[in-house]
C-alpha cells in the first residue's frame, strides 16, 4: 500500500522519535541525542542513540537504523503499512483511503511544487535583471546582498499586473494550479486573475525538506497598506504550522543546542549571516501551538529574542500564553529583550555576533517573564491592589496540564510572594489545596486533631460544574456561531477605517464558528489587498461563501450590537467596543481553559480548595457575562 509523503511527514513531524522509542526502550538524555540499551542485542553498555532533530535512531550493536515506521516494523514485526497505521493513530493523523482520487490529489501537489519552484526561479531572476535595480539598493541598504541574496534566495515580484502569470502560462502552467499555489488573486469578482505578488521584495519559505512552498513578500512603495504579504493557505502552505528557515536551522539547532525566535525574515537573515544559523520566525502571526511543537523538538528552551519595547513586551507576554498549557518537565521558553528602539537586524549590523551573543545569553526563563509582566500591571500599594495582584498572577498557571509543573510553579510563585509581601503579610498558609495535598491542623500528624481533615461526603468525588456554566457560551467551545466573535467582525466590515487599528489582534484571535473563520479571512485579504474601501469590501461581500458567512455572523448578533453596526455609528465608540469584545473575548477562553484545570485537579485530589478554585473560576467567568451584558445596554 503506498502512502502519499505528505502524510508520512505530518505523522513524523507529530511523532519525535523519542517518544515512539520510549515506549520500548528506557532512554537517558545524552547531549543533544538520547541513549539506551539496545532493544535488538542483549547489551551493558548503551549502544542505542535516538535523534529528534534528524528523525532517527541507530544502533551501534546490530547496525540497524532508520525512522519510526522502520523502529516499529522491527520491534514489533509489523508490516509498513501496519506500522503507519499503527502511529498515524497515535499522531492523530487521518489516513486518506488510497483511491484514485487520492492519487491524482498527491500527483497535484507534484504539480503545485514544481510551480512554485518555477515562481522562486522567476523572482530570483527578475531580482538580477533591470526591473530589480530598486529591490536590489533596497537590499543592499539592509545589508542583505551577495551571500543572503544567494543563501535566501531572495528574489523580486515586478509591478505589473500579469508578470508571473505570463512567464508561468509560457512554460505551460495553467491558470487553475497557479491560483491554487497561491501566486494568481481571484474571486468571483475579478474577470482575470492577476499576479498577487508586485512590486515586492520575496522571500521564499521553506517547508522541513527545503522544498520552496510559499513566498513572503515587502512592500517597496510606503503608501501599501499591507507592509508584507504571506501566501495564502494552499494545499502546501499551512503558515500556523511552518517557520520561517526551519529547514536551515534544523542541523544548526542540533550543533548549538539552541534554536532563536525572532519576528522577521530580515531579522532571520541577519542573525544567520552573523554567526546564529539557528534562527527562525513565525510566519506573520503569533507564535502557534504547532510551532511552538517544532521549536521543542529543535531544543528543550528556545528563546524568543524580541524588541524592548511595548510591542515586543505584547509579543512576549502571547507567547507565555500560548505556551504555559504546554509545558512539561524540561521544556519551557526563554526571553531576550533588545535594546529599545532596535530589532534583531539594527543589532547585527550595529554590534555584531558579540552584541547579540550578549543579548541570547542574558535571556531570561518563563517564569521571570510571567511575574514581572504581572507586578508591572499596576501599584501594589493597597491591600485590595496586592489581593488582584496575587489573583492575575496564579490565575494563568491553571492553564499548566502537567501536574507536576503546574506544582512547581505554584510553589514558585509563592515564594516569590512571599518574599514581596513579607512586611505586611500574615504567616504562610499551611500546604494543602490546589497542588494536591490534603491539609494538616496545626496540632501534629494523625488523624482528628491536629491530623488530616475529614473531606465531606460530597466531595468524595470528582465535582462536575452546573449545568448552567456548562452551557454558558464562556465556557464551552459552541457548535454554532459566538454572538462575540459576529460583533467583532461584523463591527470592523460596517466601519473599514478601523480594521488596520486591529489587524494583528484579529489575525491572531482564536475562532470557534466556521462562519467567523470565513469572514475574517476576508477581511484579512481585504488588507493585503489594499481593498479596504466599501466598495471594494461590497464587491468582495457579496461573493455567495462570504456572503452566507455574513448572514450567519448576523443571525447570532444582538439588537444593542446591531445598533453599533449602522454606518453613522460614532467610530471611535465602536472601536472601543470591539476592543472590550476582543478582551473579554481572550478573558473567557483563558478562564475557560483554567475551569478545564480546576476540574481536573478536583478530579485527582477531592480537596475543599480545589472546590473554592472551581467557584472561583465560575466567579470570574460571571463576571465577564455581566460586563459583556452591561455593555450592550
Amino acid at each position: 500500500m503506498k502512502f502519499p509523503p505528505s502524510v508520512l511527514e505530518e505523522i513524523k513531524a507529530r511523532l519525535p522519535v523519542s517518544a515512539v522509542v520510549g515506549k520500548r526502550v528506557r532512554l537517558q538524555k545524552a547531549g543533544r541525542e538520547w541513549k539506551g540499551l539496545s532493544p535488538f542485542n542483549a547489551e551493558k553498555t548503551p549502544s542505542f542513540f535516538v535523534n529528534d532533530q534528524k528523525a532517527s535512531f541507530f544502533d551501534f550493536s546490530s547496525g540497524k537504523n532508520g525512522d519510526i515506521f522502520k523502529f516499529v516494523m522491527e520491534t514489533e514485526g509489523l508490516s509498513f503499512p501496519e506500522a503507519v497505521e499503527k502511529l498515524a493513530a497515535e499522531a492523530g493523523v487521518v489516513l486518506p483511503k488510497i483511491t484514485a482520487e487520492a492519487q491524482v490529489q498527491e500527483e497535484k501537489r507534484k504539480g503545485l511544487h514544481e510551480v512554485v519552484e518555477l515562481a522562486a526561479q522567476f523572482f530570483e531572476a527578475e531580482l538580477m535583471g533591470e526591473r530589480g535595480g530598486a529591490a536590489r539598493r533596497y537590499l543592499a541598504s539592509r545589508g542583505l546582498d551577495g551571500e543572503a541574496r544567494t543563501r535566501f534566495r531572495l528574489g523580486y515580484g515586478p509591478a505589473d499586473r500579469f508578470a508571473l502569470r505570463d512567464h508561468l502560462a509560457g512554460k505551460g502552467v495553467p491558470a487553475e494550479l497557479m491560483m491554487e499555489a497561491g501566486l494568481l488573486v481571484h474571486g468571483e469578482e475579478i474577470a482575470v486573475p492577476y499576479d498577487r505578488f508586485r512590486d515586492r521584495v520575496m522571500f521564499p519559505i521553506h517547508d522541513s525538506r527545503g522544498r520552496v512552498i510559499a513566498f513572503g513578500g515587502r512592500a517597496m512603495s510606503a503608501e501599501v497598506a499591507a507592509k508584507y504579504l504571506n501566501s495564502p493557505e494552499t494545499p502546501l502552505f499551512h503558515k500556523g504550522s511552518l517557520l520561517f528557515n526551519h529547514h536551515n536551522a534544523r542541523k544548526a539547532s542540533h550543533d548549538t543546542g539552541q534554536v532563536i525566535v525572532v519576528e522577521g525574515y530580515v531579522d532571520v537573515i541577519a542573525m544567520s549571516l552573523s554567526g546564529f544559523p539557528q534562527t527562525v520566525a513565525p510566519l506573520g502571526t503569533a507564535l502557534t501551538e504547532d510551532q511552538l511543537g517544532l521549536l521543542w523538538r529543535m531544543a528543550d528552551e528556545p528563546v524568543i529574542c524580541l524588541d524592548g519595547d511595548k510591542a515586543g513586551r505584547r509579543a512576549a507576554s502571547r507567547a507565555i500564553d500560548i505556551a504555559l498549557p504546554l509545558l512539561e518537565p524540561g521544556k519551557s521558553l526563554s526571553f531576550a529583550l533588545l535594546p529599545d528602539g532596535q530589532d534583531p537586524d539594527d543589532l547585527a549590523r550595529s554590534g555584531g555576533r558579540q552584541a547579540i551573543a550578549e543579548v541570547v545569553a542574558a535571556a531570561r526563563p518563563l517564569v521571570d517573564m510571567l511575574w514581572q509582566r504581572e507586578v508591572e500591571a499596576g501599584p501594589l500599594d493597597t491591600p485590595e491592589r496586592r489581593a488582584a495582584f496575587e489573583r492575575r498572577l496564579k490565575e494563568p498557571l491553571g492553564q499548566i496540564r502537567d501536574e507536576t509543573t503546574r506544582k512547581h510553579y505554584r510553589r514558585e510563585m509563592d515564594e516569590r510572594l512571599a518574599q514581596l509581601f513579607a512586611s505586611s503579610a500574615p504567616a504562610r498558609p499551611e500546604r494543602g489545596g490546589r497542588d494536591g495535598h490534603f491539609q494538616r491542623g496545626r496540632g501534629g500528624a494523625g488523624p482528628g486533631r491536629g491530623g488530616f481533615r475529614q473531606v465531606p461526603p460530597w466531595l468524595a468525588g470528582p465535582l462536575k460544574a452546573s449545568s448552567a456554566l456548562t452551557q454558558s457560551r464562556l465556557v464551552t467551545k459552541l457548535r454554532g456561531e459566538d454572538s462575540r466573535e459576529a460583533f467583532i467582525l461584523l463591527a470592523l466590515a460596517s466601519h473599514p477605517g478601523l480594521i488596520l487599528r486591529c489587524v494583528d489582534e484579529i489575525a491572531e484571535l482564536s475562532l470557534d464558528g466556521p462562519a467567523a473563520e470565513r469572514f475574517r479571512q476576508a477581511l484579512l485579504d481585504a488588507v493585503q489587498e489594499d481593498g479596504l474601501d466599501r466598495e471594494t469590501l461590497a464587491n468582495r461581500f457579496a461573493q455567495p461563501r462570504v456572503k452566507e458567512a455574513h448572514s450567519q455572523l448576523m443571525a447570532v448578533t444582538g439588537p444593542a450590537e446591531r445598533r453599533k453596526l449602522v454606518q453613522d455609528a460614532d467610530p471611535e465608540s465602536v472601536f472601543d467596543s470591539i476592543h472590550q469584545a476582543i478582551v473579554l473575548h481572550q478573558r473567557a477562553r483563558t478562564l475557560n481553559s483554567e475551569l478545564r484545570a480546576a476540574e481536573r485537579a478536583l478530579a485527582d485530589e477531592a480537596t475543599e480548595a480545589n472546590f473554592a478554585w472551581i467557584k472561583d473560576v465560575k466567579a470570574r467567568l460571571d463576571t465577564i457575562e455581566g460586563t459583556e451584558a452591561m455593555s450592550g445596554d
